[in-house]
């Protein structure tokens, strides 16, 4: 079973965490929610409260297959924070995913892993990223899977799905949604 470890910071992006971590349950992924912060309740940039499985501090030391990066406000935080870069830059080391969708591929950029890379992002970030494909709503390069934001969640968590568990799989968790 893949493992995918989401970080939430205050000010995420609601639809760009419930979404993909909805459908990659549904695919039989194990996601754990961390809260970057000291407590396990995370506000939302539109006032949702949520609660996280637990606390970066708790899960940092742990292998994930997949490292799950959400947008929003949130992201001047895991910009931040210390610990979010090394994690970025041993995921890298070690080959395994990276996702990161809306204003969040900037975190990958900090850590200098978007040179010479195909990715999208949040038009916000377009004058820190210039080479954003910006008519495209999910792009996989490599390991590094990325989103333009809210809007394109649920493609994201299906191509979540698609590179964890299986094509067929993300086929079956977008039939059963009607997406």
């Amino acid at each position: 079973m893949s493992t995918v470890l989401a970080i939430l910071a205050e000010g995420f992006e609601e639809i760009e965490v419930t979404a993909p971590v909805d459908l990659l349950r549904r695919a039989g992924v194990e996601v754990t929610v961390a809260a970057l912060g000291e407590g396990i309740h995370v506000t939302g940039r539109n006032g949702l409260t949520m609660h996280a499985d637990t606390t970066l501090a708790a899960v940092e030391t742990r292998e994930f297959d997949c490292l799950f990066l959400p947008g929003g406000p949130g992201v001047a935080h895991l910009r931040a924070d210390p610990r979010v870069r090394a994690l970025v830059l041993r995921q890298q080391a070690a080959g395994r995913w990276l996702a990161a969708i809306c204003a969040a591929p900037a975190v990958l950029h900090d850590a200098g892993l978007l040179a010479g890379r195909r990715y999208t992002a949040h038009f916000s970030v377009a004058k820190e990223l210039p080479a954003i494909l910006a008519d495209e709503r999910v792009v996989a390069d490599g390991n590094l899977l990325t989103s333009r934001g809210a809007g394109t969640a649920i493609d994201f968590g299906l191509l979540l799905v698609a590179k964890l568990v299986s094509p067929a799989k993300a086929r079956e968790v977008a039939q059963s949604i009607c997406a």
